[in-house]
């Protein structure tokens, strides 16, 4: 019912910034929030930042200072702007959305991802 699409990942040098990009789209009523996740080989997935309605972001430590969320919900759409990249940050680019697609039904819906490879 939700389809969710990212991109913008890229191979970039140690120091260098990337801006993902997700939309959403199918038979939504209303996003709660969308975000952002990660997973390296043999790590689990990790949350990086999310978006909510009421305007909150949250961001994980590991991120802090260097990515920025933005999102415009009723567009469907978020970014990830990720600034000074680093080898640790490559991983899968992952964002989750989380909405309700009837008066009381909510889902929680992923992307296959966008790939993100910090290599010099």
């Amino acid at each position: 019912q939700v389809q969710v699409v990212e991109s913008g990942g890229a191979v970039v040098q140690p120091g260098g910034s990337l801006r993902l990009s997700c939309t959403a789209t199918g038979s939504i009523l209303k996003i709660f929030g969308m975000g952002w996740y990660r997973q390296a080989p043999g790590n689990e997935r990790e949350l990086l930042a999310s978006a909510f309605n009421d305007g909150s972001t949250i961001y994980a430590d590991s991120v802090k200072g260097r990515f920025i969320i933005s999102a415009d919900l009723d567009a469907k759409t978020t970014y990830l702007q990720m600034n000074n990249l680093q080898p640790d940050d490559t991983a899968n680019y992952s964002c989750n959305v989380v909405a309700a697609v009837a008066e009381d039904h909510t889902t929680s819906s992923w992307g296959q991802g966008t790939q993100v490879t910090v290599a010099s």
